[in-house]
């Protein structure tokens, strides 16, 4: 439960702080103060497993040594210098050139997940051909709250509806399939669709999607999905542009989950964990694109914090610890526990509708019943905060529960955050 301390706290932020905050803020209603590898600390005193990884942003946890370490010594030396060169960047593009696919071999830098998909968007409209001026994107997917990311799936705000130019295409929701259809007897027709709207569009430039749909409760395709839609657009010269802003830097078990789920991307946006925490985004994308004179005008890849040395410092100190460390082979073995953990609790609990993931990437959908699939976020609020009262915090978005945790996580404080989920689904729902 919220303290007296945390109490008083948010009675006197209210007073003149914007409503808005996530839903996890509202109903957890904690004071964060401390953090230290995967555990956070509130203004009470209490600690908590932190299996939401800040915003499923910190790879390596709370306050990691080596990245704090990077983080002071450029503070002291140097802070922004626009986009100019600086050393510590020449060693990123390498460290970034060692991890990255070798077809994406060219590199810009920016600070928010919304900024990069929106240089992503520049390219993509920069090169198109004549005639290829819409773009693709999936239902339910999510690429940020600014405008051209809001365009991209059609998302209104307030009485203003933005719908740009961009082409829906069926994600594969396969637990809540549009088309009323079960797989794999229903052919991956989502994927079908997807290809005959965008894929074989002559007047699409791209499809943007997520490998894996984060915001939209961790959905992950079946086998045949992407395979069939990659291979139509590159047969239509429809570019894949990836938005690996959650899932990119090692989160699913490989470092970019389009590896896993074999795409070839021609663009590829990083952010949240790339650098720990700290605001800084990554373009990635083939240097024939990137180079092409269209898309590298005087300014084109260039912001107010684009390239900023302290953003540098913390991306090079988190990849250098992920590469040196093999974090990512760490994340498939912790990923193989969770999951054996986690269909337990699906076979146990029938209004945990869903379990769904890869590597440590997980979300759990919750319903009224099984049968009709209602969804519950009643539920999903309820275990969240119970969750938290008992000393676990995840990601809560509706019905959806996402748990996240930092690849650093030993399997002793795994197991302990399971047993804490475990013991809240056994409050709420038994």
């Amino acid at each position: 439960m919220t303290g007296p301390r945390q109490t008083q706290q948010l009675a006197r932020e209210a007073r003149h702080l914007a409503p808005g905050a996530s839903e996890e803020a509202v109903h957890g209603r904690r004071v964060f103060v401390e953090g230290r590898g995967p555990v956070l600390t509130d203004l009470d005193g209490n600690q908590y497993l932190d299996f939401a990884a800040g915003t499923l942003t910190q790879s390596l946890g709370h306050g990691h040594p080596e990245v704090v370490e990077a983080l002071t010594a450029q503070a002291g030396r140097l802070w922004n210098v626009h986009d100019s060169a600086t050393p510590e960047r020449a060693e990123l593009l390498e460290l970034l050139a060692r991890s990255l696919p070798e077809r994406l071999d060219t590199y810009a830098f920016f600070s928010t997940g919304a900024e990069v998909v929106e240089a992503a968007l520049r390219v993509v409209q920069a090169t198109a051909p004549p005639g290829r001026n819409r773009i693709g994107a999936l239902r339910h997917g999510f690429h940020g709250k600014t405008m051209g990311a809001r365009m991209l799936v059609h998302w209104d705000i307030g009485h203003q509806a933005f719908s740009g130019n961009s082409v829906l295409g069926y994600s594969p929701y396969c637990y809540r399939c549009p088309l009323g259809l079960e797989y794999p007897s229903c052919d991956v027709r989502c994927a079908t669709l997807v290809r005959r709207h965008i894929a074989e569009k002559p007047n699409v430039s791209a499809l943007v999607f997520e490998p894996v749909l984060g915001a939209a409760g961790v959905i992950v395709p079946p086998p045949g999905y992407w395979e069939r839609v990659a291979d139509a657009c590159r047969d239509g010269g429809v570019l894949l542009v990836a938005d690996e802003v959650l899932t990119g830097g090692g989160r699913t078990g490989a470092f970019l989950a389009s590896e896993l789920l074999g795409v070839e991307p021609d663009l590829a946006m990083l952010s949240k964990g790339t650098a720990n925490g700290f605001p800084f985004a990554v373009l990635a994308g083939r240097g024939e694109l990137l180079r092409r004179p269209e898309a590298a005008t005087p300014g084109a890849y260039a912001s107010t914090y684009a390239s900023n040395p302290l953003g540098i410092a913390a991306a090079r100190a988190t990849l250098e610890v992920i590469e040196r460390d093999r974090l990512i082979d760490r994340v498939r073995v912790l990923g193989d526990v969770m999951e054996d953990r986690l269909r337990t609790l699906e076979s146990r609990f029938p209004r945990l509708g869903q379990v769904r993931g890869l590597g440590l990437l997980w979300g759990l959908e919750f319903v009224t019943d099984p049968t009709s699939r209602t969804p519950a976020p009643h539920t999903a609020r309820a275990v969240y905060t119970e969750a938290l009262d008992l000393g676990l915090r995840t990601a809560l978005g509706g019905n959806i529960l996402r748990l996240a945790p930092p690849f650093t996580l030993d399997e002793t404080l795994l197991d302990e955050g399971l047993r804490l989920l475990e013991k809240a689904l056994e409050r709420v729902i038994a």
